[in-house]
C-alpha cells in the first residue's frame, strides 16, 4: 500500500531535524564508518557495534571518532544468539535509539566512507526507520569501488583484507568495527590521493 503517504506529515525527532539542517552547508570532513551486524539482511538483522573516524585535510582525526556497542539483548535472545560479546566489551554501550542518535549527531553532513558502504548505510537506514526518521542524506564513497576505478577493474570485488594487503596496511589481532574503520581510513587516504579527491 502507499506507505509514503503516511510519512508526508510525520513529526520527526528533534535530532533528525537538526541533522537535516546541517545539509545547508558543504561538508568539511569525511567520516569513515564500519559496522558489525547480526547478519546481512537490513530488514531482519541489527547493528551490534559502530566505529567511525573523521578524516580532515588528509589526516585521520583520532580524537574525532565514534565507537559504541549497541545493546541488542532482545534481538539476540529472540534469535537464540549469545550476548557474551556485549557483556565482555569495554566499549561504550548504548541502546539502539541512543546510539543511532549519537552517531547521527557525530556524522552531520560529512561524506561517508566505508568498505561496501551501501550495506552499512542500509543498516543505519533500517535503524532510523525504527525511530520514525528518514534515510541518510550523506554522500558516500566505497573504498572497494575506488580501488576498482583506480585499477580499471569491473569484474571483481575485493575484501577489506585484500585491499589492506595490497597497500601494506597491517592487520590487527583485535576484530572490531573501530579497528576496521581505522584500517579503512588509512586505505581511503591512500586511494584518495591517487584519485585526486579533495
Amino acid at each position: 500500500m502507499l506507505d509514503w503517504i503516511k510519512n508526508i506529515n510525520k513529526e520527526h525527532p528533534d535530532f533528525w531535524k537538526d541533522y537535516l539542517m546541517k545539509f545547508e552547508t558543504k561538508p568539511n570532513r569525511f567520516v569513515v564508518l564500519s559496522t558489525e551486524t547480526s547478519g546481512l539482511n537490513p530488514n531482519k538483522d541489527v547493528i551490534l557495534s559502530l566505529g567511525a573516524f573523521s578524516v580532515v585535510d588528509d589526516s585521520v582525526v583520532i580524537k574525532d571518532s565514534f565507537e559504541s556497542v549497541l545493546l541488542q539483548y532482545k534481538f539476540l535472545q529472540d534469535n537464540g544468539l549469545s550476548n557474551e560479546f556485549i557483556i565482555e566489551s569495554k566499549l561504550i554501550k548504548m541502546e539502539e535509539p541512543a546510539a543511532i542518535e549519537a552517531f547521527i549527531n557525530f556524522l552531520g553532513n560529512a561524506v561517508l566512507v566505508g568498505h561496501h558502504i551501501n550495506f552499512d548505510v542500509e543498516m543505519i537506514n533500517s535503524a532510523l526507520e525504527r525511530l520514525d526518521c528518514g534515510r541518510l542524506k550523506n554522500e558516500a564513497l566505497d573504498v572497494d569501488m575506488m580501488y576498482r576505478k583506480l585499477m580499471d577493474i569491473n569484474d571483481k570485488q575485493f575484501s577489506l583484507d585484500d585491499l589492506c594487503d595490497l597497500y601494506k596496511i597491517p592487520k590487527s589481532d583485535r576484530n572490531s568495527s573501530s579497528e576496521d574503520a581505522y584500517r579503512i581510513s588509512l586505505l581511503f587516504l591512500k586511494l584518495k590521493s591517487r584519485l585526486g579527491i579533495k
